[in-house]
């Protein structure tokens, strides 16, 4: 029996074997597609919600608009469209449309997601979901603004004469390996800036584990607040039991992230990690929950931090008094100490991953080869 010679791949092309290894680093090339078929489903979700009536909450007691639905979905259809004329070759007007587009489309679904890191805490003590259209709402925001960040890095590459890919001066397609450089640690300077973010969560967690304790602190008993808990799961009545909040659980969990970000053991699996050990950690592990969470934190901090004196003040109306709180200067308090910890939490994670994603950055193994030849090394 007669084997039939493999069809050789041509110059420049990948084997068909090694296919499904090159899709994910052709994404300069599908994301846009990706963007510009996420911008139709959403726009399709949000008109029918609005002729539905659907209640799509942004906040605890703010739903949107139909109007706004409106608007949101023919500013996806927009985006959709930005999108898919990215790869092209666009003249200056074209260039400024593009970019107008999708500078004001990337803040907009940004804040659509900026609830995302609530629903994570929600989901993880097992409370479930108060509302599935809300939820179904950051997620689609959460995937959009992700596939719009991709489309921006590779469209500013594109117009600098860049790899979309990696950013570097090369020739070639950049669906080729890449070269990671080895692992390092953030500057002292990132090192203590995220240090000092992360004193913004003490008074809040102090609070939290105070009233978890059995102690009283800003108007708020003990007693009262366990019993406006007493619906929670079953995991978090149990975290409470030993004196452990989900909140602060889930505050633990984010320094766990910022830290891993600045040292080493974010880049290679350290040796508890056991079967992994010395494996390279992939990128998009720690910088996608870092980014996605801190977004949103960083919002809601800046928010709650300027709220929160203004009302004191009386410039804005008071906070009223709710759930466990008995003042309106307990729960001012706790709004402060709330933002002091989620733009904390938020603006370290965006210090910590700006540094993780410069320090980790790779780079099309053609483009380390063309710096290797004699003639560029002479030109240095």
């Amino acid at each position: 029996m007669t084997v039939p010679a493999r069809t050789p791949a041509r110059p420049g092309l990948p084997s068909p074997e090694l296919g499904w290894r090159v899709w994910p680093r052709r994404w300069p090339r599908w994301a846009p597609h990706a963007a510009a078929a996420w911008g139709v489903m959403y726009a399709a979700v949000q008109v029918v919600w609005a002729a539905a009536g659907a209640t799509v909450p942004w906040s605890p007691h703010v739903a949107y608009a139909s109007g706004v639905q409106l608007a949101l979905a023919a500013l996806a259809l927009l985006a959709a469209g930005a999108c898919l004329a990215t790869p092209r070759p666009l003249a200056r007007r074209g260039r400024v449309a593009v970019t107008a587009v999708l500078a004001v489309a990337v803040p907009v679904f940004a804040m659509g997601m900026a609830s995302l890191p609530a629903y994570v805490v929600t989901l993880a003590s097992l409370s479930g979901v108060e509302s599935a259209t809300g939820f179904a709402h950051v997620l689609l925001n959460t995937v959009g603004l992700a596939l719009l960040l991709l489309v921006v890095v590779s469209h500013r590459r594109r117009l600098r004469g860049r790899c979309p890919r990696c950013g570097a001066g090369h020739t070639g397609d950049g669906s080729g390996p890449l070269v990671h450089p080895p692992a390092s640690v953030a500057s002292r300077r990132t090192r203590i800036q995220v240090y000092l973010l992360m004193c913004g969560l003490l008074p809040w967690a102090v609070v939290k584990t105070i009233w978890t304790l059995g102690g009283d602190a800003l108007s708020v008993t003990a007693e009262k607040w366990h019993e406006e808990n007493a619906g929670g799961s079953g995991a978090a009545k149990a975290l409470a039991s030993v004196g452990i909040d989900v909140t602060v659980l889930a505050a633990l969990a984010g320094i766990f992230l910022l830290l891993g970000l600045m040292y080493p053991w974010g880049q290679v699996f350290p040796r508890w990690t056991l079967l992994l050990t010395g494996r390279r950690v992939p990128r998009l592990l720690p910088l996608l929950p870092a980014w996605l969470s801190a977004i949103g934190l960083s919002v809601y901090g800046v928010v709650l931090v300027i709220y929160a004196p203004l009302s004191a003040a009386d410039v804005l109306p008071r906070i009223k008094p709710d759930g466990a709180f008995t003042s309106s200067a307990g729960i001012t308090w706790m709004v402060l100490f709330g933002g002091l910890a989620f733009g904390g939490l938020g603006f370290g994670l965006i210090a910590a991953a700006r540094s993780y994603a410069a320090r980790t950055r790779p780079v099309c193994a053609i483009a380390t080869a063309t710096d290797a030849t004699p003639g560029n090394r002479s030109a240095r």
